[in-house]
């Protein structure tokens, strides 16, 4: 038959592998919306930053200054652009995620 005695202690070792294994895990994290805010922040000083670097070369451009090509400034301006044109799609995207949740009805 099965010994009780045997069988608790196997349920101790069991347990205390358990409490082991969830100490070397680390803290499941919840998300927080502090860490969606920041992350659209710093997407929007991303583009802040391209916009302005562009900026900075095509009046460096302008003005004759050394190194910098006209190839360098289309790209930089193209990838302004495209950053800007990104983050208004995601603006759009979340606009109309909030609009449609403030027409459910509850």
């Amino acid at each position: 038959g099965i010994n009780a005695t045997q069988l608790l202690d196997q349920l101790e070792k069991m347990r205390s592998l358990a409490q082991q294994e969830s100490a070397l895990r680390p803290p499941a994290t919840q998300p927080e919306s502090a860490d969606f805010s920041a992350l659209i922040k710093n997407q929007i000083e991303q583009v802040n930053h391209a916009q302005k670097t562009g900026s900075e070369m095509a009046k460096a451009f302008e003005l004759g200054e050394p190194g910098v090509d006209l190839a360098q400034v289309m790209i930089s301006m193209q990838k302004a652009s495209i950053q800007f044109q990104a983050l208004t799609e995601v603006r759009n995207k979340l606009l109309g995620a909030y609009q449609e949740v403030m027409s459910m009805q509850v």
